[in-house]
Formats: structure tokens, sequence, C-alpha cells
């Protein structure tokens, strides 16, 4: 009788595609995954996308719940605006890992 790690074992596991975060196109380490809402959960949203913490801080920063709800409820959209569009640009050259703090815009206060 031949012993089991003589025999090809083939595993059924298979390893999960690895996130990318459809705002900045880096790949998401799992301590830095966050599930946003595209339309505010407090105003009935159920889609959500995965998005790397800081991006995700960073829309939160920006816009109020009735404005993602209204204007920015899809991942184009947000793209198109300008202080996201520069964001972005900024963020896609750091490391997939990195996170700084994100401020409150000016515009919201």
């Amino acid at each position: 009788m031949m012993r089991k790690h003589k025999y090809d074992v083939v595993s059924w596991y298979e390893q999960p595609e690895p996130e990318i975060c459809p705002l900045c196109n880096r790949l998401i380490p799992d301590d830095q995954r966050d599930e946003h809402h595209l339309v505010p959960k407090s105003r009935g949203g159920r889609q959500t996308q995965f998005l790397h913490r800081i991006c995700h801080r960073q829309i939160h920063a920006l816009f109020s719940e009735s404005e993602l709800e209204k204007s920015y409820s899809t991942i184009e959209a947000l793209l198109d605006h300008p202080e996201i569009s520069k964001f972005v640009s900024w963020v896609a050259k750091k490391p997939p890992g990195f996170y700084d703090g994100t401020k409150r815009s000016n515009r919201r206060r």
C-alpha cells in the first residue's frame, strides 16, 4: 500500500482572485480593504464595492451622503470629479499598503 504523500493530491481550494481597487487600480491588501456603499446605506443603498481604505476615506471626506446619492453613485462618476482625479493620480504612485490620514475638505465645513 502506498502512502498518501506519494499520490498526486489535487487540492479543491482555489486561491481567491486578488482584489483591485476600482478607483486607483492598485492591489488591495486584506488589512486595507473597506466596503463602500455606492449609494449610502442610510439612503437605502445596497450595492457595495471594495476599495482601499485611503480611497474610501477620501470619498467621504469630499462628499456628503446626499451628494453621493444624487451625483456620485458610480465609480465612473467619482472618477470624473476633479478632486478625486487629482487624488487618484497621487495615490496610484504609492505602494498598495500605503495609508495616510485624510482631512475633511474645506468645501464640506
